[in-house]
């Protein structure tokens, strides 16, 4: 069961969790210039040196979320990637050169305050015992929604994608978001399995197998995400990417998590409410960015020609 020690956790995690959303933030941006860079030379994007980067960057960040799922419930941390997004975007501005105009300022504005709502009502207990793992883990409710989140990823890699892959944007954000609900949920039982395999004593064979179970389901999990990200930039704008990906990505792993560690059952009603409407402001503020990609706003009176008699 819970227990208090979530309220020593939960700062640091918030913060690891807000460094790791802006070094995140880069991961798409530079990914795409090393694919763009590649593109240009005719050779493969895996030896371009920027692309690297955003790849190390990606892997820096994802340390960085383990260690943040760990110290701080999922409900918080995840949604906090919205300020990887507004990075992202201020980044791509930069590097790529894909306009951010006044409503998209205004998206990462708003991005920005629900995010700060998210923290203030903040979920101040967490799960800290494998057999809150476990028992989440059979519950028949969590077991078939995971079953059918398999059956869609199925679907939509063995149909979909052959069909639909490099001309709708969502077929790719769906199955990095829907591989969501296996990452987030495996890393953070990561870490309360680990003090029982790693600890002082003989570990038991069933730690063990859900250790390693885990790490299986995290490391293709990851592999799977990283493939279709990248297959997904060479086709998208990383902005528009990864403005439709973190809104979709959130909701499943809000969910998933949700199921599995009942970490809502730790917030008043007040809380819980407000931290749906901060929810609510940062993805508004996230479908802002996505707009301003398409958006043209002129500030200026049009000025109807002179009839001439």
């Amino acid at each position: 069961m819970a227990d208090n020690s979530g309220l020593t956790g939960t700062p640091l995690g918030i913060a690891i969790a807000v460094i790791s959303s802006f070094i995140n933030g880069s991961t798409f941006v530079l990914q795409k210039k090393g694919i763009l860079r590649s593109r240009d030379k005719g050779c493969s994007y895996l030896t371009d040196v920027v692309w690297c980067s955003g790849t190390l960057c990606m892997i820096i960040g994802q340390v960085g979320n383990f260690l943040a799922y760990n110290l701080a419930p999922a409900v918080i941390v995840t949604p906090l990637g919205a300020l990887g997004v507004l990075f992202g975007a201020v980044l791509a501005s930069w590097i790529l050169e894909e306009r951010l105009n006044v409503l998209g300022k205004l998206g990462c504005i708003i991005c920005c305050c629900g995010s700060v709502v998210l923290i203030i009502h903040a979920p101040k207990t967490v799960a800290t015992s494998r057999q809150e793992l476990e028992d989440g883990l059979s519950d028949p409710v969590f077991v078939t929604y995971i079953l059918l989140v398999v059956l869609t990823l199925v679907a939509l890699i063995v149909w979909v994608v052959p069909a639909h892959g490099t001309s709708n944007i969502m077929v790719y954000v769906a199955i990095c978001s829907l591989l969501g609900s296996f990452t987030v949920p495996s890393s953070k039982g990561l870490g309360l399995v680990a003090p029982d395999v790693f600890g002082e004593g003989q570990p038991s064979v069933g730690a063990v197998a859900l250790f390693l179970g885990l790490l299986g389901v995290l490391a293709v999990s990851i592999l799977i995400q990283f493939f279709f990200i990248n297959k997904a930039l060479e086709c998208f704008s990383s902005n528009i990417f990864e403005a439709i990906y973190y809104v979709t990505f959130t909701s499943t792993v809000i969910f998933a998590s949700a199921l599995l560690f009942k970490e809502w059952m730790g917030l008043t009603v007040t809380d819980g409410l407000a931290m749906l409407c901060g929810l609510t402001t940062v993805c508004v503020g996230v479908i802002l960015l996505r707009i301003s990609q398409e958006a043209v706003i002129n500030w200026k009176e049009k000025k109807e020609p002179k009839k001439t008699d």
